[in-house]
């Protein structure tokens, strides 16, 4: 080795060395914290916030109904993507439906139609009973029975004559009686009565004392009519005759005249 290589490399300083074992290495420093950031940088910095939190969610349904769109979407091009003979399948099925609907509904209106004759055929058929009932009751050809009274007239002394009797049905009829009988005759519109020998005549049958009139209608108000001040109970009694009249719950009236 030259003189100038001596004098230009420093000598080492002398370090005891401990057999077996490396050198040490001279120890880290501890890592330190970072900085805290400030300005700019610390506005950059993401945060957590409820705004954030909710966007989120509302992220996750938007993804949701998407999902849920396709998926309907979907179901309704399975028309679109069938083949031709199975969209043949589906019309030719539909059509037969189609026309069992309109069989069915034809059968409906049928069936309505026969229903509404029925009902008016049978609505003029009741209404023509009840008119046949009334012009039967009118006439007298039918038997009859309903509230009204029975009105006994005595005669002892014989002097009711056919005047004060037709009075007694006349206002019997004026007080609303529907139905009237007279001993055994049923009166109508046409009766008439007629003094005779024997008694009097109603509609070509005697009757003889008592009178006995049997009539339909409202018992308070032909009871009243008959008991008026100078009315058909006056008259009789002032000939001699003695009356009496019983309102009656059912009045049974079953004499009848001849069609």
């Amino acid at each position: 080795m030259s003189g100038d290589d001596a004098r230009e490399r420093p000598e080492a300083p002398d370090r005891p060395e401990t057999p077996g074992r490396p050198p040490e290495r001279p120890a880290e420093p501890p890592d330190e914290p970072p900085p805290p950031l400030t300005g700019v940088m610390a506005l950059l910095r993401p945060r957590a916030s409820w705004g954030q939190l909710i966007g989120g969610l509302l992220c996750v349904l938007v993804g949701f109904a998407v999902a849920v769109q396709v998926r309907s979407t979907k179901r309704d091009t399975t028309f679109a993507t069938a083949r031709q003979d199975e969209l043949v399948g589906i019309l030719a099925d539909l059509g037969q439906r189609s026309e069992r609907l309109r069989g069915d509904i034809r059968d409906l209106e049928e069936t309505k139609a026969e229903l509404q004759r029925d009902a008016q055929g049978g609505a003029a058929l009741e209404e023509a009973r009840k008119r046949a009932t009334t012009y039967g009751l009118l006439a007298g050809t039918l038997p009859a029975e309903g509230p009204g009274i029975q009105m006994v007239v005595q005669d002892p002394r014989g002097g009711v004559r056919a005047g004060g009797l037709l009075d007694a049905l006349e206002e019997l009829r004026d007080a609303g009686a529907e139905v009237v009988q007279v001993n055994d005759v049923r009166a109508g519109v046409d009766t008439y009565f007629v003094d005779d020998r024997d008694g009097v005549l109603a509609d070509g049958a005697t009757l003889r004392a008592p009178y006995t009139f049997l009539a339909i209608g409202d018992p308070h108000t032909m009871t009243t009519a008959l008991n008026i001040p100078g009315g058909v109970v006056r008259t009789l009694r002032a000939a001699g005759a003695t009356v009496s009249i019983t309102p009656r719950a059912k009045v049974t009236v079953s004499a009848i005249r001849s069609p």
